[in-house]
């Protein structure tokens, strides 16, 4: 069995390290504090979270914001999962002192409750404040309920003052743990750490970061060792198209584990299962490149080709992408989406792969 996994929530035996911030999350539930987990697309926040929520013994509720449409959906979303933590005996009269009563259908594919509020614009928020106090009633100073919200930034693409409204209601909570996690890094540190901002200091802060290049060669060595003596040249070269990247190390080690297995060793199972990532994702990158404009292709390419910083007036030149301002605009679009991260004053591309699929283009 591939004992590499990728591209889903992973848990069990491929849970890789994470020790510390899985006591840190621990640490939190246990404690009258919330946390905000900041971390860049793909490095296992939410496995992570779900992980330490499995083995809490408190009542948990975790809900992708993504998913999220409207505040009222929003509401129903919470409440959805209130009741399947809950009895619904217990729930019916608590429900009942809602401000809108909110229509509820046993799902007959499912056997879960679908929610569903209806409220016009000056009611529209009354829903997820009537909710998230629900919770703060169900839960107890000793046995609080962790609230996991992940991608937490898309609070602004449902409702632009929804910040505004989720402090002033959380604010009051003593029987809840909320964990608010999201991977756009600069949206969530305008939301945590701007002193202007409704949440600026309301929960502690943690960002999760590459895992440790030591660490990481022991997890693989010992997976690769199960066929191949070579296992630890297999884990340097692995480690050095990722960069220690969580997803994309699973994702390569993966590939070459199939080719290891099928194949045999041979000194270029690394770059076939390169050639094989970049078949397979071939159409999605192109897609991808086609919506990016003219100057974000010219800064990307810049940065595949590992030429200077790309703040640098020798990058500007080599490109010939503008002053120095055009190319940060740049970046910010770049990061936004989750394609280039910052890491201390360094921009890079997130997907080692995505900088091969460019070079590999232009030299063709």
């Amino acid at each position: 069995m591939n004992p590499f996994k990728f591209g889903t929530i992973v848990d069990g035996p491929f849970f890789f390290n994470r020790t510390k911030e899985l006591q840190r999350i621990k640490a939190v539930i246990n404690s009258e504090n919330h946390l905000t987990i900041i971390s860049p697309r793909r490095y296992g926040k939410t496995s992570l979270i779900k992980k330490a929520l499995s083995e809490s013994s408190n009542r948990h509720i975790f809900l992708d914001m993504q998913i999220i449409l409207t505040v009222e959906d929003f509401a129903a979303q919470l409440l959805k999962r209130v009741y399947r933590i809950s009895p619904f005996s217990k729930l019916k009269n608590m429900v009942k002192s809602f401000r809108i009563i909110p229509s509820l259908v046993i799902n007959p594919s499912t056997g879960e409750i679908d929610v569903n509020f209806k409220a016009d614009e000056k009611s529209s928020g009354y829903p997820l404040e009537d909710v998230l106090n629900l919770i703060e009633k169900l839960g107890s100073e000793k046995k609080r309920i962790i609230v996991a919200l992940d991608e937490f930034q898309d609070i602004f693409r449902i409702d632009k003052t929804l910040d505004r409204i989720l402090r002033s209601i959380m604010q009051n909570h003593k029987n809840i743990n909320y964990i608010l996690a999201g991977s756009s890094e600069s949206m969530m540190r305008e939301i945590f750490e701007n002193k202007k901002s409704p949440f600026y200091h309301f929960a502690s802060v943690m960002h999760l970061k590459v895992l440790p290049e030591k660490d990481f060669s022991v997890f693989l060595e010992e997976r690769f060792g199960e066929l191949t003596e070579h296992s630890d040249q297999l884990s340097s070269n692995i480690l050095q198209v990722t960069g220690c990247h969580p997803y994309y190390t699973q994702q390569l080690s993966s590939f070459a584990w199939d080719i290891l297995n099928r194949d045999g060793y041979s000194e270029d199972i690394i770059t076939k299962a390169v050639e094989e990532i970049l078949q397979n994702n071939d159409n999605n990158y192109e897609r991808l490149w086609q919506g990016f404009n003219r100057t974000d292709m010219k800064v990307l390419t810049g940065m595949s080709a590992g030429n200077p910083e790309p703040l640098s007036n020798e990058f500007s030149s080599i490109y010939n992408v503008g002053a120095s301002s055009t190319v940060y605009s740049s970046l910010q679009r770049l990061m936004q989406k989750g394609i280039v991260v910052k890491d201390n004053r360094s921009y890079t591309i997130d997907d080692p792969f995505l900088k091969k699929w460019i070079m590999m283009r232009r030299e063709r």
